[in-house]
């Protein structure tokens, strides 16, 4: 349970530390995101906060989706996450979070949405080595077996073959974040974020002694 914004990646690049170091960090844009609704024990037999991100077009919005919005009074939204917490008294709706609630030095979480590759075979999507590429071979990037012949007689379960590669939500933890531009709303993390340029990613704020 961890407070955490709604962002999109923007790109990776470099910047110099103090001593000169140089440091691989991904740029994305975080936040501002509006509290859109808030979920209560009571009610609903857990805390949260649903966080909206994001300009969309009215037109764009369904009716449903607009009554929603216009009964919690709030602009619509085009990502909508819920964040677990413990602590919802100091929030109500209608508020906005920015980056400012990271600072650098701290360690988060960050989840997205991996780029898709399409159907792949076991090179690419599991790196196998391939078979003998000359003298006349024709296993330059086949599999080869998948089982035994008589006995199991069938191919186990979770085996590496061949398939849809990417596309998977994926979650990094413990990365650093070295820079905040809260002018910007701008987070620069250290190392590489999942997704596509553009992807939305969601941070997360890890609870201490956690990293989960």
């Amino acid at each position: 349970m961890a407070l955490g914004l709604i962002g999109e990646k923007v790109g990776m690049t470099q910047i110099f530390s103090d001593n000169g170091e140089v440091i691989p960090v991904t740029v994305i844009k975080a936040g501002p995101c509006t509290v859109v609704d808030i979920k209560t024990s009571d009610r609903d037999s857990y805390t949260a906060l649903k966080l909206g991100y994001g300009f969309i077009k009215e037109k764009k919005v369904k009716k449903p989706q607009a009554a929603y919005f216009k009964k919690q009074g709030v602009e619509p939204k085009r990502i909508l996450k819920e964040f677990r917490v413990e602590n919802i008294t100091d929030y109500k709706v209608g508020d906005e979070l920015k980056v400012d609630i990271f600072s650098p030095g701290e360690k988060i979480k960050i989840t997205g949405l991996s780029k898709g590759r399409g159907f792949q075979g076991v090179v690419k999507r599991h790196g196998f080595g391939g078979g003998p590429k000359t003298h006349g071979s024709q296993n330059h990037r086949k599999p080869g077996s998948i089982g035994q012949s008589s006995d199991p007689s069938r191919v186990f379960k979770g085996l590496k073959m061949a398939g849809h590669m990417g596309n998977e939500t994926v979650t990094v933890r413990n990365l650093e974040v070295i820079k905040i531009d809260e002018g910007r709303g701008v987070v620069l993390v250290r190392g590489a974020v999942p997704g596509p340029n553009g992807g939305i990613v969601y941070l997360y704020k890890l609870q201490e002694g956690r990293n989960k």
